[in-house]
């Protein structure tokens, strides 16, 4: 049980709160259901994930019947959504901090699988635009209340591997979003594939609303804080006078910039370069998620063990995955033996996906409780607008340039001009990172 009152004289203000919901303490005082909430939770993710990456592989019908540019694909997976997604982002989190984020969870769900069904009946470009505004405004109320659940039922030394953990739905999303959108598009159409994986989370969203009850604030840390959080603009101040946050916040958005620049072509890619068809694709893009799931995890897993040793391996871990990824994606992007390259892309699929864990952890450290929604808020705003928004988009118009010098080439030779100079970019702002983070954690009372 949570009895303890004190007050910590650090940047967040805390104060405990004696008014508690002892039915939910007692439940998550129970292994299980801090475990069964965290599984909950990734399905949420996973949802969100699927969802946002099946336009992915449905880009290449739709493109052939709307006859859309690679640039107005990157606006429409990439800009436009990203856009959206950070500006309801921030708001939703300020919420989240102050009210019911499980509520905020299960309705954002069922408005983006809905919105996401929707898109399967548009019949053009500005009509599936708008769909898919409408999916990044419902999967902007997701991730931050989310965050902010699992850090107030895990404790530091536990938090990187339950982010982790949360985070692999990004993987089993993208997985099942590839398999279920390829064979689907391929038999039966792509606007049935945006039906087919629609529906289902509004089903889910009814089983978190029912099933899962409102954390404790601060329940790992045994302290409950009744005063308002501080708002928005206070709770970026804090963060953006972290020299840490500032590099390493950039960091994750160029590593997001090669990511979701590289996932958004990758069907062109494979199409053109490899001539897979869109069944295949999705089937090896599966394979490729659970390895990219296994990826996320361990990234969660050995900061938890690293960084009772040093804290600079929360960003040595991203820093040298990144480092470790950069010669494998070049080798996939240049070597043609088809059966080799499929096989080669199961490392990267590992090392790329170690990076987002052990961030978000430094991120909910670096602030305090009830500034964690808005603190994942204000990390992935900076994410997205550099990797979701700006990765496809640049993908997309350097290989519209490149495309009357190389033809069918231009995709391949994009990403490896991107992807080359981004990683680079990223391990820099890293190691920047590294060398303020413990004087940061410090000053923040973690």
């Amino acid at each position: 049980m949570i009895t303890a009152i004190c007050r910590r004289a650090n940047v967040a203000g805390e104060v405990t709160n004696t008014d508690l919901d002892h039915r939910s303490e007692e439940l998550y005082s129970t292994s299980w259901y801090r475990w069964y909430v965290l599984f909950i939770l990734t399905g949420v993710y996973t949802f969100n994930f699927i969802d946002r990456q099946i336009l992915n592989i449905l880009q290449i019908p739709i493109k052939a019947e709307m006859g859309l540019s690679n640039t107005q694909l990157g606006l429409l997976t990439g800009f436009t959504f990203a856009i959206f997604y950070v500006v309801a982002g921030i708001p939703i989190a300020r919420l989240a901090d102050k009210g019911n984020r499980r509520n905020i969870v299960a309705i954002s769900l069922g408005a983006w699988s809905l919105m996401t069904a929707i898109s399967g009946m548009t019949q053009n470009y500005v009509q599936l635009l708008l769909a898919r505004v409408g999916v990044s405004i419902g999967e902007a109320g997701g991730s931050p209340p989310s965050h902010s659940m699992i850090s107030d039922i895990f404790d530091r030394n536990e938090r990187a591997t339950a982010l982790s953990i949360y985070s692999t739905g990004i993987n089993f999303g993208g997985l099942l979003g590839f398999l279920l959108g390829g064979w689907i598009a391929q038999y039966f159409g792509w606007r049935w594939a945006f039906f087919v994986v629609g529906i289902p989370g509004l089903i889910y969203a009814l089983l978190l609303r029912f099933t899962v009850r409102e954390p404790p604030r601060g329940f790992a840390e045994k302290i409950v804080v009744v005063e308002d959080p501080p708002t928005m603009l206070e709770v970026a101040r804090i963060l953006l006078q972290r020299r840490t946050f500032r590099h390493m916040a950039l960091a994750s958005g160029l590593h997001a910039f090669i990511g979701y620049g590289a996932a958004n072509f990758a069907p062109l890619f494979w199409t053109q370069n490899h001539g897979l068809t869109l069944g295949i694709l999705g089937t090896w893009s599966a394979i490729w998620g659970i390895f990219g799931a296994l990826g996320t995890f361990l990234g969660g897993v050995v900061t938890d063990r690293m960084i009772g040793r040093d804290l600079r391996w929360y960003l040595w871990i991203p820093a040298l995955s990144t480092i470790f990824t950069l010669p494998f994606s070049l080798a996939i992007y240049t070597i043609s033996h088809t059966g080799f390259v499929l096989f080669l892309a199961f490392v990267p699929a590992i090392s790329f996906s170690m990076y987002l864990a052990p961030n978000l952890a430094l991120a909910h450290s670096l602030v305090g409780l009830r500034m964690r929604a808005m603190a994942s808020a204000v990390l992935f705003f900076i994410l997205n607008i550099i990797g979701l928004g700006l990765g496809p988009l640049v993908v997309g118009m350097v290989s519209d340039f490149l495309e009357p010098m190389v033809g069918n080439d231009n995709v391949r030779y994009a990403l490896i001009l991107v992807v080359s100079i981004v990683n680079i970019w990223c391990v820099f702002h890293y190691w920047m990172a590294s060398r303020t983070v413990r004087d940061d954690l410090a000053l923040a009372g973690s």
